[in-house]
């Protein structure tokens, strides 16, 4: 998609008054605020009726300006190298003059950053003089959006801008990795770990699921829906949308491809899109076949079991 300088200057404008609005990223969209304004900020809560306890993660479009925020050290320069821009977050130490706001970090000393590979959102950041906090655009625990028409279907008239960036090319959230003292997972994502690991060259602990959440992603029911998920399943109900990671030849109305032949990348730029469509069906629940617990597919059943909490 082409880069509309009018629209990236109406959302600037937008952006620039303390508004919050909608802005594309390789991952999903994201609902986007000054990071350095609390008041900005906390309409992002208030719009996504999301847990002031839940911190956000602040997009940036240099390095230069993450510095005057963070402190930087040997694993960040060797994963931001090789992966960044991307779809890679990470848990920083903030410095103490930093500007970003106490409600984006819930008055931590830490915050979650990123740099996403999105030209459209790269242009704007680097015509804003603060960075972006934006968690993914949806009502909280509610599937992520991954286009503009479902960030309309979330919001409705309740958003104030959606910079179109057509639809994200990897579609789940970003893998979030904490910094502090030995590197940890916090988040499963659209990164793989073992890719993430082989940098570091070493093992790295993931702890998805913390007693106290200090990153974006770690609530147990998320992503969900809105409707029943059951996970593993070999024979779906009567009448029940039946997810499957490859194509069949029994064909059926009720089946629903991830991708056409076990393709991870494939199933994770779909996940999202094929549950909201389920959903707009009319389905009452959702059966889900068995999924490799490797490489993305540990991100897709990561996103599905917390999905698959909701009652």
């Amino acid at each position: 998609m082409k880069i509309n300088q009018s629209n990236i200057k109406k959302t600037k404008k937008y952006l620039d008054s303390n508004k919050c609005v909608a802005v594309p990223t390789e991952t999903v969209y994201g609902l986007a605020a000054n990071a350095y304004s609390g008041a900005a900020v906390k309409k992002i809560f208030r719009l996504k009726k999301r847990p002031k306890t839940n911190p956000l993660i602040v997009h940036y479009s240099k390095l230069s300006k993450l510095k005057k925020d963070c402190f930087l050290n040997n694993d960040f320069f060797k994963l931001y190298k090789k992966f960044c821009p991307g779809p890679i977050t990470f848990v920083l130490k903030l410095k103490k003059e930093s500007r970003i706001s106490k409600f984006v970090t819930n008055n931590s000393r830490s915050v979650a950053v990123r740099f996403p590979k999105h030209k459209i959102l790269e242009t704007l950041l680097n015509k804003l003089n603060y960075p972006l906090a934006a968690p993914s655009a949806n009502i909280s625990s509610k599937l992520s959006s991954v286009s503009s028409e479902d960030v309309k279907e979330e919001f409705g008239k309740n958003i104030t801008y959606i910079l179109d960036g057509g639809k994200c090319k990897i579609g789940i959230e970003s893998t979030i990795v904490s910094l502090f003292r030995s590197p940890k997972i916090l988040r499963l994502g659209g990164l793989e770990v073992s890719k993430i690991e082989k940098i570091l060259n070493e093992k790295i602990t993931i702890d998805t699921n913390p007693k106290k959440k200090i990153a974006s992603g770690q609530s147990k029911i998320h992503y969900s829906p809105g409707i029943p998920i059951r996970m593993r399943i070999i024979k779906p109900k009567k009448n029940e949308a039946y997810v499957l990671l490859r194509k069949r030849k029994n064909k059926s109305i009720h089946y629903f491809y991830l991708s056409k032949n076990n393709n991870f990348n494939e199933a994770t730029k779909n996940l999202y899109s094929c549950l909201r469509k389920i959903k707009n069906k009319g389905y009452k629940s959702i059966a889900i076949e068995k999924i490799s617990n490797k490489g993305l597919g540990k991100s897709i059943n990561d996103r599905l079991t917390r999905a698959s909490k909701f009652k």
